[in-house]
């Protein structure tokens, strides 16, 4: 058991992907990411309404290197590296996803499986990648975003 007092395997990259849960689940989820020794990063992406804002405040919180791209192919690339930011795992706690949802679905849709893609990859050298996307209306263990 960990700290925390629950241990919900996030050490285990078999299982790791993009799953949507309720913002209130965020708090223990960063917890968990904590107590299993992962880089956790908090991605508030409220306020975003177009793919621009979007790529920006992710590689933002992100520290991309400067010249990522800002694009999807540039967002994958980046995220497949993150060699500037070394960790036995990672974890995206993604908030405010519910005007970027109302205002650009596509977008969103084409960030989950950006997320996805990157999960697979680092999934195929034992490393686990989590993002968590935290949806208003999202009703409890709904499971996998896509």
């Amino acid at each position: 058991m960990s700290q925390s007092g629950f241990d919900i395997g996030l050490d285990d990259a078999t299982r790791a992907g993009v799953y949507k849960v309720e913002a209130a689940d965020l708090p223990a989820l960063a917890a968990a990411a904590r107590d299993a020794g992962l880089l956790l990063r908090r991605v508030d992406l409220e306020g975003c309404r177009d793919k621009a804002s979007l790529l920006l405040r992710i590689g933002t919180t992100l520290d991309f290197p400067a010249g990522w791209g800002r694009n999807w192919d540039g967002l994958l690339d980046a995220l497949r590296d993150l060699s500037w930011l070394p960790a036995p795992g990672y974890v995206l706690a993604i908030d405010g996803v519910s005007s970027l949802q109302a205002a650009r679905s596509k977008d969103l849709e084409t960030l989950v499986a950006v997320l996805a893609d990157a999960a697979q990859w680092w999934a195929e050298d034992g490393v686990p990648f989590w993002a968590f996307l935290a949806l208003d209306s999202t009703p409890r263990a709904q499971g996998r975003a896509r």
